[in-house]
């Protein structure tokens, strides 16, 4: 049930069942808001859904575990999905509808057509997951044309991605506005990810360390310290920690996502921190911004 008018929640499949929703709501002059995701939600994904309620008048939720931005050997196959589970979580929410789309629905059969969001998708994780933001701008897009947004609402937690889908809607024209919403932590500081679920107990323990390295980073750049002596500093606390492998720790321009010069921060200056970092199995990334 739809916790703030009562109703059950409309679940659709096809895109012209979903068609069908968008254009009564929008001939009745409503809005619509839209939070993409694969699933496996926890409660900042949920936290999105809610930003999305605050900015239009009806709210959409896609779950789709894109096959176009695993690479070989990584966990498409063991992805965690629960649907019945995650309808419901977004039923309480108040979530107006639900978009379940198959890989056809989203691929056509015969499907060659991909968009590229070039230079911005090859840094940081790109560099790790060369494939990753082109299946991802790809399948945003498309979810784009099916949904027909006024507003789309994305977690600051995925930086890169929030940057490039803003990047993409800039330059194609998407009459969507996009929001980038606050990083949903535990409390023990750990971003909420639906990849945590891979941690044991010692493991989830350690994993704080990536957020505080990036915090401590934040404060020393925030005094005048250099970026490279910040920066080797929190590379040094994440690989005490117990991290088995640190793919990065950078500090870049916000938009541009480019690395910043290794001089003190000028006054007034707003960068933003982002790591990636192996602990076991599992790959965390988390970003906090910099500013002196």
């Amino acid at each position: 049930m739809n916790s703030s008018t009562g109703k059950p929640v409309a679940v659709v499949r096809t895109r012209a069942e979903l068609g069908q929703h968008i254009r009564a709501w929008k001939q009745a002059g409503e809005t619509v808001g839209f939070v993409p995701t694969m699933g496996a939600l926890h409660r900042g994904h949920l936290s999105l859904v809610e930003k999305a309620r605050e900015k239009a008048s009806r709210t959409v939720a896609s779950i789709f575990v894109n096959p176009t931005q695993f690479a070989p050997g990584e966990d498409f196959d063991t992805y965690p999905r629960d649907s019945d589970a995650d309808i419901s979580k977004l039923a309480s929410v108040g979530c107006d509808l639900v978009y379940l789309p198959t890989v056809e629905e989203m691929y056509p059969d015969g499907n060659t057509t991909n968009v590229r969001v070039e230079g911005m998708s090859d840094l940081l994780d790109g560099v790790y997951r060369p494939h990753f933001f082109y299946g991802v701008a790809t399948v945003v897009a498309r979810l784009f044309l099916h949904v027909q947004p006024d507003v789309a609402v994305f977690g600051e937690k995925d930086y890169q991605q929030l940057q490039i889908i803003r990047r993409m809607v800039r330059d194609l024209g998407f009459p969507v506005d996009i929001i980038g919403a606050e990083t949903t932590r535990d409390a023990d500081g750990l971003a909420q990810s639906s990849r945590n679920l891979y941690l044991t107990a010692d493991e989830r323990f350690a994993a704080g360390a990536l957020q505080a390295a990036l915090h401590r980073a934040s404060v020393r750049l925030a005094i005048g310290v250099t970026p490279s002596a910040a920066l080797d500093e929190a590379r040094a606390l994440v690989t005490a920690a117990g991290f088995r492998k640190l793919d990065y720790i950078s500090l870049v321009d916000p938009d541009t996502l480019l690395d910043l010069p290794d001089t003190p921060l000028a006054p007034g200056t707003v960068a933003r921190l982002l790591g990636a970092a192996w602990m076991g199995k599992t790959r965390l990334i988390d970003n906090i911004s910099a500013t002196r």
